[in-house]
């Protein structure tokens, strides 16, 4: 159980680190916001279509009397827009991290250099064409698993009262887990550590793991805060990834404050 305690850490020292550069931070808000105003456009899009699209999917529920033609169409509207919300907690990382690829890259080899006793940080040596097609194939393979977990849960949501209870739960862990090998992705790509060796390492220190994800997923559900958590998280994922590799590290916060990163 300590290592959610420690998972949680990483996340609040990656805060304080860009809290320390704010000119990088603010510049990497841009990213964020841009793939934020399209989310919730979707998500708009979706909360005035998606009675019509329950009705439309479900024809055999027309003759039902009330109330039970309501609340049948009601929950499966609430479970249709409660997917949304979950795939759209993954993918928004995944996507995000995609658009600003060249500042993220160069906000976790900042951290790196800064934790690291001889001030160095890996390199991948790769083009940065080759980079975002790395990112962009290994963001579709982690969609893959996060849908087929979703479309899971979603028809585990028909169960009296585990639907309710046990499966939200079972949720945010799933998505926890994946958006924290998004994040730490940026590091561990530099690394030329491949997806399934990620995902393997990740879930050797599973709790570690949530206690990173699992609270960012909570608060990434609140409107704009993931647009202002991403810059930390990054920077927060790269320590966490130091500890999962077992790598020297000074304490983040003992590091003295670096000049601002150029775009």
């Amino acid at each position: 159980m300590r290592d959610l305690g420690v998972g949680f850490g990483y996340l609040m020292k990656g805060q304080r680190w860009v809290g320390r550069h704010g000119k990088s931070y603010g510049f990497g808000l841009l990213p964020g916001l841009v793939t934020f105003v399209l989310y919730v456009g979707a998500l708009i899009g979706l909360a005035y279509g998606a009675d019509d699209f329950t009705a439309w999917a479900t024809p055999f529920a027309d003759d039902w009397g009330s109330p039970w033609l309501g609340l049948f169409r009601g929950a499966l509207t609430a479970l249709l827009f409660a997917l949304a919300l979950f795939l759209a907690v993954i993918t928004f990382t995944a996507v995000t991290l995609l658009v600003g690829q060249p500042f993220y890259e160069e906000l976790s080899e900042r951290v790196d250099r800064s934790v690291s006793p001889d001030g160095t940080a890996p390199e991948s040596g790769l083009p940065l064409i080759r980079e975002l097609w790395i990112s962009a194939r290994d963001s579709v393979r982690v969609l893959s698993r996060v849908v087929l977990y979703g479309v899971l849960l979603f028809a585990c949501g028909f169960i009296p009262v585990v639907g309710q209870t046990v499966v939200p739960v079972v949720g945010f862990c799933v998505s926890g887990f994946f958006l924290a090998e998004e994040l730490a992705a940026v590091a561990l790509q530099r690394r030329r550590v491949e997806l399934k060796q990620r995902l393997t390492l990740l879930r050797g220190r599973r709790l570690l793991t949530l206690g990173f994800g699992v609270p960012l997923t909570l608060a990434f559900l609140v409107p704009l805060v993931a647009v202002f958590l991403m810059p930390g998280a990054v920077a927060g994922a790269t320590l966490m990834t130091r500890d999962l590799l077992e790598e020297p590290s000074a304490d983040a916060d003992d590091v003295a404050t670096l000049p601002p990163l150029t775009a």
